[in-house]
């Protein structure tokens, strides 16, 4: 499944660009074909260490408030309605969602006051 994913983003992926793939130390990922296969595809592979699940901590907090917030509150037809909610979440999630941890403000908005 990963795979068929990451083959299916490579056809669309600018020529010279080299995305680097995260994952734990699953034994599928550790395994030398695997790895082959991403060199050959100009994968760059990244994998957590041994026991540290705060490498994922911040992408699970998002998933977790990705499907409370969004997915677990609609009933979809399709896959394509699926997939425009999330990227319409994606959108008020950055631009819009205040957090109390950045001052009220919104992650677009805290980076923008950061950078000035």
């Amino acid at each position: 499944m990963v795979k068929a994913m990451l083959t299916d983003a490579l056809k669309v992926l600018t020529e010279g660009k080299h995305p680097i793939l995260h994952s734990d130390q699953g034994w599928q990922y550790q395994m030398s074909r695997w790895q082959r296969w991403l060199k050959d595809s100009g994968i760059v592979q990244s994998m957590s260490r041994r026991g540290n699940c705060l490498d994922n901590a911040a992408i699970e907090s998002f998933f977790g408030t990705l499907k409370s917030e969004c997915y677990y509150l609609n009933k979809y037809e399709n896959v394509d309605d699926l997939k425009q909610d999330i990227i319409n979440y994606i959108d008020y999630y950055n631009k819009l969602r205040i957090k109390e941890k950045l001052g009220g403000l919104s992650p677009v908005q805290y980076r923008l006051n950061q950078a000035a």
